[in-house]
């Protein structure tokens, strides 16, 4: 790995979003991860919200920008918008609701139809375990997700695995890394010299399914 490759992602913000139906658990994760804290009772997410934690995998600091996207369907229309420039994601569902579960699929299917890796093969994903290992590993072998992690907000388990398996899975994309780095260059300059900003044209995902 060149130099020139590792600072590339050295310091860099990565976008992750945290996506699965209403009420499963998506700001308790994020809350336990980015705070250490975790609480019974919280606020029901209207839109979106965010938070940042820096983590360093393999000697690489990289920040997380973790997206709390609201589950309900009557914000599902935000959601091209809110996907923009995201490397990541956390699919989440909650165990004692078996239709969440169900949704996962549903979740990666617009993932999919929203972004895809250079290659223009779908988003690699990460599943976590808990149900049935065999019936998990089925289901992540024909659905296109990559591994599984049983997590719980409440007694902090497995969290920070899940989190560091998503990155190091975005880390590996190196080539993604270095063209997200030279466009955000460019959209500065062109934010600082007052011209539209033109996006970023190489948009990738991880997909890391914590329930």
């Amino acid at each position: 790995m060149s130099e020139r490759r590792v600072n590339a992602a050295q310091d860099a913000v990565i976008k992750v979003l945290v996506l699965g139906d209403a009420a499963t658990g998506k700001t308790s994760l994020i809350k336990r991860y980015v705070h250490d804290a975790f609480s019974e009772h919280h606020r029901t997410t209207i839109g979106v919200d965010f938070a940042l934690k820096a983590v360093t995998v393999n000697g690489t600091t990289v920040r997380l920008q973790l997206w709390d996207i609201a589950g309900q369907e009557h914000f599902r229309a935000l959601n091209r918008v809110y996907y923009k420039d995201a490397l990541g994601a956390l699919l989440v569902y909650d165990m004692s609701r078996p239709e969440t579960f169900d949704s996962i699929l549903k979740w990666k299917k617009e993932i999919d139809s929203k972004v895809e890796l250079p290659n223009g093969k779908p988003l690699p994903c990460d599943l976590k375990e808990e149900i049935d290992r065999d019936f998990l590993e089925e289901f992540s072998n024909t659905n296109n997700f990559t591994g599984w992690f049983d997590t719980s907000a409440k007694e902090n388990i497995h969290i920070d695995d899940a989190a560091k398996a998503l990155v190091t899975g975005i880390l590996e994309h190196k080539d993604i890394f270095e063209r997200k780095s030279e466009a955000q260059k460019r959209n500065d300059a062109f934010r600082a010299t007052g011209a539209a900003n033109e996006g970023n044209t190489g948009q990738s995902s991880w997909c890391c399914n914590s329930f």
